[in-house]
């Protein structure tokens, strides 16, 4: 029994030392530019953080995955192609404008206009409402 507990143990402290060791990068260059590139790049999981800031699993699968890719030599660009591909535009902190994500991108600018059209509408109907004559200094208003 203590033989499986110690066993379990271990395999415990392996898992979680493996989750907390942190990257070994190559040079300063190379860890400038892995640090830019996860900062710009969503994780897939998590509502709105980044690859560097995120403590899921697959956002460390991703970390992880960015730097072999880089090590192989692709460009920046080439890196958030192979993973708009597999993940979406959702990925990318800043997708491209075209036609599929107008709504994105030109969306809450739609949703202000509309509110100014509300508040104005409104206002000129109360104007319109409103007495046109202002009451005689001697009868009380209320």
């Amino acid at each position: 029994m203590r033989a499986w507990l110690a066993a379990l143990l271990l395999c415990l402290a392996g898992a979680v030392s493996a989750a907390i060791q942190p990257l070994e990068f190559r040079d300063a260059e190379e860890e400038a530019r892995f640090r830019a590139l996860t900062a710009e790049l969503r994780c897939v999981m998590c509502q709105n953080q980044s690859l560097a800031d995120s403590d899921a699993q697959i956002a460390r699968d991703l970390r992880l995955q960015v730097l072999e890719l880089m090590r192989e030599g692709r460009s920046d660009e080439e890196i958030k192609a192979y993973l708009v591909a597999r993940y979406s535009d959702f990925v990318l902190y800043r997708p491209p404008v075209q036609p599929r994500t107008w709504l994105l991108w030109f969306g809450p600018a739609l949703v202000l206009l509309a509110g100014l059209v509300v508040v104005t509408v409104v206002v000129r109907r109360r104007a319109a409402a409103a007495p046109a004559t202002p009451p005689a200094e001697d009868e009380q208003e209320w």
